[in-house]
């Protein structure tokens, strides 16, 4: 601010409140001291090459306007976002495409897991269980090898009154063995063996009272006695499995049992099984009127043809044919248009667990193993027979050969294949 003292003071000390009061004294045209210190020097005033000049207005281009390019994708964009849009849209789209995929390939996982599971747990509970093995006194211990007992009832549950006059079983009422058989599998390498009981055989009853009788009658269920303890003891699956036990001394491992109606509906279900009678057979008690040869037989005169005893050698010819059957049976069950067609292995299934009995300790997977122990093949033979006398009170037996029997028993006993020389027709 200008000193209002020296305002109009034309003396050197009022210079500073006019223009050019910083200059120094000196001559004017010449930089004095403190402007060369900022001045720049004239190497750097000099402008190096010719002088930019900007063209005249008239020449230049209008300006137009350009769409904005990505410098990755060379796509054009117009500034609308419409491009942007549809591109989130898409990936948007992507996405949820993934996800729907993705759960769906694990809904699909999840089934092929869950549903086999769901349906042999559904199907092991369809089985009826009986108590069949028990620990009786002088059992014997475990051995190598598998034994099953099978057997076929002739009891008519499960049918109406059309169907077994369809069937020709007749009315009778109880419980009794129709077949007896076992399917012993050697420890190893050995072929399974299927083992016909003749029902007939002369043994020891483990029905109280009873004493030596036909094996079938230890299953009958009017055979009843009183026990040790003054309870009534009658026939059935245990008492039957306790007398094979004591009479061989081979352990029984499995007990399988169907019933006529269960057996039409196993042969049913997988369209029949071909069996080849030698000659002509005709038996109206069981139904039965077939040519000789091969031939596809369905459920009810498969029935006929296992229990007929209208051949020379009756009881005997029939626990052959028996065998005979059920060896196409499992063959046919076991084969893979049968096991992997769902039009027939569903059915099977629903059939064999809606009439199987097995012990209380047998599971469906029990049932899978005897099936795949005979895909391979069997053999098939029965208790060698001795002879067949006729006893007072008890009819026509079958008396076991004592020597080769307990030659098949010795090997059955210690897990090896039944020597030839215990075989039987």
């Amino acid at each position: 601010m200008a000193d209002r003292r020296n305002r109009g003071d034309s003396s050197p000390s009022g210079e500073h409140d006019r223009q050019g009061v910083f200059r120094r004294a000196g001559d004017p045209d010449k930089p004095d001291a403190f402007e060369k210190l900022y001045r720049p020097r004239e190497s750097e005033q000099k402008v190096l090459g010719e002088t930019r000049r900007l063209p005249p207005a008239e020449e230049v281009p209008p300006r137009t306007r350009r769409e904005r390019r990505t410098h990755y994708s060379g796509r054009e964009y117009d500034g609308s976002g419409r491009r942007t849009r549809a591109r989130r849209t898409r990936q948007k789209l992507a996405r949820t495409t993934g996800r729907t995929a993705l759960i769906v390939l694990c809904v699909f996982l999840a089934a092929v897991v869950a549903l086999p599971t769901w349906f042999y747990l559904w199907s092991n509970s369809r089985l009826a269980r009986v108590e069949a093995i028990t620990d009786h006194e002088g059992r014997p211990d475990r051995q190598p090898g598998t034994v099953y007992m099978i057997v076929g009832s002739d009891s008519r549950d499960g049918l109406d009154e059309e169907e077994m006059r369809e069937l020709a079983t007749g009315y009778a009422e109880g419980r009794r063995t129709d077949t007896i058989m076992l399917l012993y599998v050697p420890d190893g390498d050995g072929e399974p063996t299927i083992v016909s009981v003749p029902r007939d055989s002369y043994v020891e009853l483990a029905v109280p009272g009873w004493g030596q009788n036909k094996i079938n009658a230890a299953y009958a269920d009017a055979v009843c006695g009183t026990g040790d303890e003054g309870d009534e003891v009658c026939g059935g699956p245990a008492p039957l499995v306790e007398t094979f036990e004591r009479a061989s001394g081979v352990r029984v491992d499995h007990y399988v049992e169907i019933g006529m109606g269960g057996f039409v509906g196993i042969v049913d279900a997988i369209g029949g099984v071909e069996l080849c009678p030698e000659e002509p057979m005709e038996d109206p008690k069981a139904g039965l009127d077939i040519e000789a040869g091969c031939q596809t037989m369905d459920g009810g005169t498969a029935l006929g043809y296992v229990r007929t005893r209208n051949s020379p050698r009756a009881d005997l010819d029939r626990i052959a044919r028996q065998r005979e059957f059920f060896s196409a049976l499992v063959r046919s069950a076991g084969e893979p248009s049968t096991l992997y067609n769902p039009f027939k292995s569903v059915p099977l299934v629903l059939a064999g667990t809606d009439t199987f009995t097995v012990d209380e300790g047998d599971k469906l997977r029990h049932l899978g193993t005897l099936l795949l122990a005979m895909r391979g093949g069997t053999q098939t033979t029965a208790i060698p027979v001795g002879s067949t006398p006729t006893l007072d009170g008890v009819g026509s037996v079958v008396v076991w050969d004592e020597v080769r029997s307990e030659e098949m028993f010795a090997a059955m006993r210690e897990g090896e294949p039944i020597p030839e020389s215990a075989f039987q027709e």
